[in-house]
C-alpha cells in the first residue's frame, strides 16, 4: 500500500513513517491513495472515509488519527476500496501501565515497537512503573545494577511516545514497595521496614523532593502517580521503636499531605492506588469489599486534590464494580481504575481470567462515568513472560475505548492486524494454566505452568495437586498446539518459542515426581532405571533449550539486568535433576539404603485445591522449589 499524506504535521508525519515497517506502507509523493487528515478541535467523534482512492481521518486528538490510520490500512488490507467508520472515544484516558521494576527493564528497541502497536490500537497513555529504576540526583544505589533509566533515556522515551499523542505517565513508590533500594546500607535513614520509608523524617522527604523532582522532568506529563498501595507495614519497624504506636491511617494521611505538597510546588497531579484507604475504613481489613461504608473521618481527612486509581484484577462481578466505585465517590476527586492483563507469576497469560474480568470492569467503568482507565501489567517475582503477550488483552481495553460494546469478532480481527499474531495463538497462552484437575468454568488464580515447572522432582512440593492425572500428555498435546498455530512471517514469534518449550519440559516434568514416587514405593527398580537413564537426562535438555529461547526472548525485549535471576532459576532446575540422577544411582547400586527425599508422604501445598476446581497457586519461585530456607527473613526492619 502507497499513500500520500496531506494535513499532518512534520512530527506526525515522522511518526507515521516509523510505523511503515511495522505494517507494510510507504509514503510517496506519488501513491494512489491520497490521505487527508483533518483535525477538528470540536470533533466528538473520529470518522474514517475512503472512495475514489481519496480517504480521510476527521479527528480531535492526535491518538485518534493513529487509531483512524490503524482502521484505514486494516479495511484497505481487506481489499475494502469504500470504506465509511466512526466511533465514538468512551474515555479521557486510556493505556497499559508497564512494570519495570521487577527485573525487566523493557529496552529502547521494543519500547519503540510496543508504541506502535499502541498507537495503532488507539490508546493515548501508558505509565512506566518504576520503583527505584530511574535516576535520583545524590543516590547512587538507586536502581544500581537493576537497569535503571537515566534521564536521558526516559525524555527520549517520552519524545518518541508523544509523536503518536500518547502521553507516557512516571508511576513510582512513595512510601512502600521500594525493598530493592531499601536494602543497601546506604538507605538505612531512609528506612522503616523492610520496603516502606521512615515517616516523620525530613531526610525521607528530601530523598522524595529528589525522587519526584527527578522522575517528572523527563516526562511532559503533568500527571505522576505516586504509589502507596499495600503499605500495611507503614509504622510497624523502626518507626515503632523510635516513636511508639500510631494510628496507620492518620501516619498515612499526613505523609500524604507532605508528598502532595512537593508534587503541587512542582505543578504536578498526583494519583495514588486507592487500596490502603479503603482498607483502613474496612471493619474487615479488606482491600474493597461491597459492605464497606467510608466513616466521614476519613473522607475529610484525605487530602482533595489527589485522584485514587481503583484496582482490581480479578472480579466478574459488575455489582462489585459499581459499589465500590460508588464508594470512590465519596471522596472529593474523580476515581480512576486500573484493571489487568494477567501476565504476572504465571509461563501462560490468563486470557481466561482476564477477558471474564475486564468484560465486567470496563463496562462498569462506563457505566459509573469512569474516565480514566489503565491496564496493569505487573511484573511479580521475576516477570517470567512478556508484556507482548498482552497484546489481545489490551486491544480488549482498546475496543472499549472507543466503542459501547465490544463485538467479539471485530476484537479478534483488530488484534491480529494490530499485533500480526493471530488472537488465538494470544488465548493459547490460557491453556499453559488450565490442564486437567481445572475446571473450565473455574476464575481463580492458578499458575501450574509455573509451579510444575520449578519444583523440584525428588521434594514433590506440588506432586500431590496432579497425583493420578495426565497433565504430562496434556502438555505433549498443547506444545504440538502452539507450534502449529504459530507464524514463522511474524515479527512477534519469537515471543511463542519459551511457551511452546515450557510445554515441551512440563511433558516430561509434570508427573515425573510422582513416577518416581510411586516407582521407589513400589522397589520397582526397573522404572527408576528407566526415568533416570531416558527421563530426567532428557527433561534437562529440554530445560536448557527452554533456557536458551528465554534469554535470546529476554534480551531482545528488555535490558540484561535482572535475566541472571531466571538464569539462576534454571540452573538450579537443572543442578537438582543431576541430583536426582545421583541419588538414583547411590540406591540402585546400594551405595545408600533409601532414597530419603522419596520415603516423605507427599501432601497437598494448598489443602484447599482438594476441594477446589483448580491445581492452585503459589506467587514466589522460593516456595515452588523447597520447602526448606531459601533465605532467612530477618524482623522487618
Amino acid at each position: 500500500m502507497e499513500f500520500r499524506l496531506e494535513g499532518v504535521s512534520s512530527s506526525m508525519e515522522s511518526a507515521v513513517k516509523a510505523l511503515q515497517e511495522t505494517y507494510h506502507f510507504t509514503l510517496s509523493e506519488e501513491a494512489p491513495v491520497t490521505l487527508h487528515a483533518v483535525q477538528q478541535s470540536d470533533q466528538t467523534s473520529l470518522k474514517v472515509t475512503c472512495e475514489n482512492n481519496q480517504a480521510s481521518i476527521t479527528y480531535q486528538k492526535t491518538h485518534h488519527f493513529f487509531r483512524g490510520f490503524g482502521l484505514l490500512l486494516e479495511q484497505l488490507a481487506e481489499g475494502n476500496n469504500i470504506i465509511s467508520i466512526e466511533e465514538t472515544p468512551q474515555f479521557q484516558t486510556v493505556g497499559p501501565m508497564f512494570d519495570m521494576s521487577r527485573n525487566a527493564v523493557m529496552n529502547e528497541k521494543a519500547f519503540k515497537g510496543m508504541i506502535h502497536r499502541l498507537a495503532i490500537m488507539g490508546f493515548n497513555a501508558a505509565m512506566l512503573y518504576m520503583e527505584d529504576t530511574y535516576e535520583v540526583k545524590g543516590e547512587p544505589y538507586f536502581g544500581y545494577m537493576r537497569g535503571r533509566y537515566s534521564q536521558q533515556e526516559l525524555k527520549q522515551y517520552d519524545d518518541y511516545a508523544n509523536q503518536f499523542g500518547i502521553e507516557l505517565i512516571p508511576c513510582i513508590q512513595t512510601l512502600a514497595h521500594l525493598e530493592e533500594f531499601l536494602k543497601w546500607d546506604a538507605a538505612f535513614k531512609y528506612k522503616d521496614t523492610r520496603g516502606a520509608l521512615l515517616l516523620e523524617s525530613e531526610p525521607t522527604y528530601d530523598l522524595l523532593e529528589r525522587m519526584i523532582s527527578s522522575v517528572s522532568s523527563c516526562f511532559r506529563s503533568r500527571r505522576i502517580h505516586i504509589g502507596m498501595d499495600e503499605a500495611e507495614e507503614t509504622g510497624r519497624g523502626r518507626f515503632l521503636n523510635m516513636h511508639g504506636h500510631k494510628d496507620r491511617f492518620t501516619l498515612m494521611a499526613n505523609h500524604l499531605k507532605r508528598v502532595l505538597s512537593i508534587t503541587s510546588t512542582l505543578g504536578l497531579d498526583a494519583v495514588m492506588w486507592s487500596d490502603m484507604f479503603l482498607k483502613l475504613a474496612s471493619e474487615t481489613g479488606d482491600n474493597y469489599s461491597k459492605e464497606t461504608e467510608i466513616p466521614d473521618y476519613i473522607v475529610e481527612n484525605t487530602p482533595n486534590d489527589v485522584q485514587l486509581m481503583y484496582w482490581q484484577y480479578n472480579s466478574n462481578d459488575t455489582s462489585h464494580y459499581e459499589s465500590i466505585f460508588n464508594q470512590h465517590k465519596a471522596f472529593h476527586e474523580r476515581p480512576a481504575f486500573a484493571g489487568g492483563v494477567w501476565i504476572w507469576n504465571t509461563f501462560g497469560t490468563d486470557y481466561h481470567l482476564s477477558q471474564a474480568a475486564n468484560k465486567a470492569a470496563l463496562s462498569s467503568c462506563k457505566k459509573a462515568g469512569i474516565q480514566d482507565v489503565f491496564a496493569t501489567l505487573w511484573g511479580d517475582d521475576g516477570q517470567e513472560t512478556t508484556p507482548f503477550h498482552a497484546l489481545a488483552g489490551l486491544q480488549y481495553y482498546a475496543e472499549h475505548a472507543y466503542h459501547e460494546n465490544v463485538d467479539e469478532e471485530a476484537w479478534r480481527k483488530r488484534t491480529a492486524f494490530c499485533t500480526g499474531v493471530d488472537t488465538e495463538a494470544f488465548l493459547i497462552l490460557s491453556e499453559l494454566n488450565r490442564p486437567p484437575g481445572t475446571a473450565k468454568e473455574s476464575y481463580e488464580q492458578t499458575n501450574p505452568s509455573k509451579f510444575l515447572l520449578w519444583q523440584d522432582v525428588l521434594l514433590g512440593v506440588f506432586d500431590k495437586h496432579v497425583e493420578g492425572l495426565p497433565v504430562g500428555e496434556y502438555y505433549e498435546t498443547l506444545s504440538s498446539k502452539i507450534r502449529k498455530i504459530r507464524n514463522a512471517n511474524s515479527e512477534l514469534d519469537f515471543i511463542f518459542d519459551v511457551p511452546e518449550r515450557v510445554c515441551s519440559v512440563l511433558a516430561l516434568k509434570a508427573n515425573v515426581g510422582n513416577q518416581l514416587k510411586a516407582a521407589y514405593d513400589h522397589e520397582d527398580q526397573a522404572t527408576l532405571l528407566q526415568l533416570r537413564n531416558e527421563v530426567l537426562p532428557e527433561i534437562i535438555t529440554r530445560i536448557q533449550k527452554l533456557r536458551d529461547a528465554h534469554r535470546s526472548q529476554w534480551m531482545k525485549i528488555n535490558k540484561a539486568f535482572g535475566f541472571e535471576v531466571i538464569d539462576i532459576r534454571y540452573g538450579g532446575a537443572v543442578n537438582r535433576l543431576e541430583t536426582a540422577i545421583s541419588r538414583i544411582d547411590a540406591y540402585l547400586t546400594g551405595n545408600v539404603e533409601r532414597i530419603e527425599e522419596l520415603e516423605e508422604e507427599r501432601l497437598y501445598y494448598s489443602p484447599s485445591v482438594e476441594q477446589g476446581s483448580t491445581l492452585g497457586w503459589s506467587s514466589y519461585y522460593y516456595r515452588m522449589a523447597t520447602p526448606n530456607v531459601f533465605f532467612h527473613v530477618l524482623p522487618i526492619y
